[in-house]
């Protein structure tokens, strides 16, 4: 194993020193006893000030830290969408979501909205010699159609490129509440079948809103259907007691299976997606974490995950692996600190500041909706330090399709390898954002966002969106608050803006009807 990893290393260092330019090829760095093994770690509405090593003081965060500090750390770093969904699947897919109509949060039953047929990053990994998995939440629909929760369910995310995957269908608040293993529900006992309905409770089964006294987590907003563990749900389900997560335990479920992952696959290239449930609602960390934050449950989850991602680096170390492994860290939107419970997120936050320096959050067009933590850690291979250059996780599709030597690639997704691994700071130029099916645009140091009706905040969730009546235009180099709408004052820099935007959804089949343009 050890002569693997020094080949690895004096491969790279070789190639990248030859490299002419940004978009140099990676064809010389790998070959197929050479690959690195890549993990993603995505966690679940994690804000840009959530770590220490993006400035937060009142949250400790050292194993999160150590791959920031230790590896690359990106301060223009974007999911695409300020919602989950979109955003997972152009991580998969190197599409933009609004380019899918589909792409949008899902309930727990949807139809899987990755076309079967369609290029993923597990499959052009796969095709490559990579084993690949996927571990934790999903949120891209199974199925298609009605879903029969007590046989085999397909497609899902083994038709789509995955060899091995043990998830959530959707989110820690929506039903089904099992665990879904490579399309069967993990335990499920055939004498208590599952039903699920995002439309009516079934007869008998008590919900939030009418049996409150049942509840040890009370609802704020939109979670009060059927009960699971005391905690109110989205959608209602009735059976599958045996098959039913302990909450409390799934941040120590999804870990054991990850390190488990990495150890049956070590004598070969792997890929895994571990996709954490943190800091998403409801906030339920395990007892061994309750109060250490101080902030609440929120800010316990986030501790607990912070400790999560140490053990799962360990095992790494321990396997020999950390040398030969390539990880992405980031988040799949911006914070939200009340997202439909009552879990004292609110009345603990204190001086902790989720968002940073940003504006908006999780649903919104402002920065803090898309802008997020994303770090590239390779221990040997990427020196520490900090990037400014403009990357998305959209980018990793033709990145990492680089990266191991595959020609896969998208209209979407740009090749930006040599900024991964702080070769180059040239990155991005211009980016469309998303969030609940509206779009913005990012172009140098400029912010775009067009007119769109509909309410400035979301008063439930204490949220600006975005919308306004007039176009708005933010320098973020002089202004990463986004107070200053420049407009009015640069008519030609927004026109430029619109522009480019425009070029790149006029010939999309994009659903734009909130979209005005002119």
């Amino acid at each position: 194993m050890e002569s693997r990893q020094l080949l690895i290393v004096s491969i790279l260092v070789l190639s990248l020193f030859s490299c002419k330019d940004n978009t140099a090829t990676t064809s010389e760095m790998t070959s197929a006893d050479t690959k690195p093994n890549i993990v993603i770690i995505y966690m679940d509405d994690l804000g840009f000030g959530e770590l220490s090593a993006y400035g937060a003081t009142e949250l400790k965060t050292p194993n999160m830290d150590a791959l920031g500090n230790g590896g690359l750390r990106f301060t223009n770093g974007y999911a695409t969408s300020a919602t989950c969904t979109p955003s997972r699947y152009a991580l998969l897919t190197g599409v933009y979501p609004w380019r899918n109509k589909n792409a949008k949060i899902l309930p727990g039953s949807a139809s899987l909205i990755i076309d079967t047929a369609q290029t993923t990053l597990p499959k052009l990994l796969r095709n490559e010699g990579y084993a690949t998995g996927i571990v934790g939440k999903w949120h891209l629909g199974l199925g298609a159609g009605e879903i029969n929760w007590n046989e085999t369910i397909r497609p899902g995310p083994n038709e789509v490129g995955f060899d091995y995957s043990n998830i959530l269908a959707a989110t820690q608040d929506r039903v089904p509440t099992v665990y879904i293993k490579n399309g069967n529900v993990v335990n499920l006992d055939p004498n208590d079948p599952i039903q699920v309905s995002y439309e009516k409770n079934f007869e008998g089964e008590p919900t939030g809103l009418d049996n409150p006294e049942m509840l040890k987590m009370k609802w704020h907003h939109g979670h009060n259907n059927s009960i699971v563990n005391d905690i109110p749900r989205i959608g209602f389900m009735k059976g599958g007691e045996a098959a039913k997560w302990v909450d409390e335990d799934m941040a120590d479920y999804f870990l054991t299976d990850a390190q488990t992952y990495v150890k049956k696959n070590k004598d070969r290239p792997f890929f895994l997606y571990y996709a954490l449930q943190q800091p998403h609602v409801p906030r339920t960390p395990h007892p061994r974490f309750v109060g250490k934050s101080g902030m609440g449950p929120r800010g316990d989850v986030i501790l607990e995950a912070d400790w999560v991602i140490g053990e799962f680096i360990k095992t790494l170390e321990k396997e020999g692996l950390l040398e030969s492994t390539l990880i992405v860290f980031s988040s799949d939107n911006g914070p939200v600190v009340n997202d439909g419970y009552y879990d004292d997120a609110v009345e603990k936050l204190g001086h902790h500041k989720p968002a940073g320096p940003l504006r908006g959050g999780k649903y919104s067009l402002f920065e803090a909706g898309t802008r997020v933590p994303f770090i590239t850690y390779w221990k040997g291979t990427i020196a520490p330090g900090v990037s400014n250059a403009m990357v998305s996780q959209l980018d990793l599709f033709a990145s990492l399709a680089s990266l191991v030597n595959s020609d896969a690639t998208t209209e979407d997704s740009k090749n930006l390898m040599a900024v991964l691994l702080g070769k180059s700071e040239s990155g991005r130029d211009e980016l469309v954002l998303e969030a609940t099916s509206r779009t913005a645009f990012r172009k140098g140091d400029w912010a775009m966002i067009p007119p769109y009706n509909g309410p400035a905040r979301n008063d439930l969730v204490d949220i600006e969106l975005g919308n306004d009546s007039v176009y708005q235009l933010y320098n973020l180099q002089d202004d990463i608050g986004q107070q200053n709408n420049l407009a009015e004052s640069h008519p030609e820099k927004l026109q430029e803006l619109i522009d480019s935007y425009r070029a790149i959804l006029k010939n999309s089949d994009t659903d734009t009807e909130k979209l005005q343009l002119d």
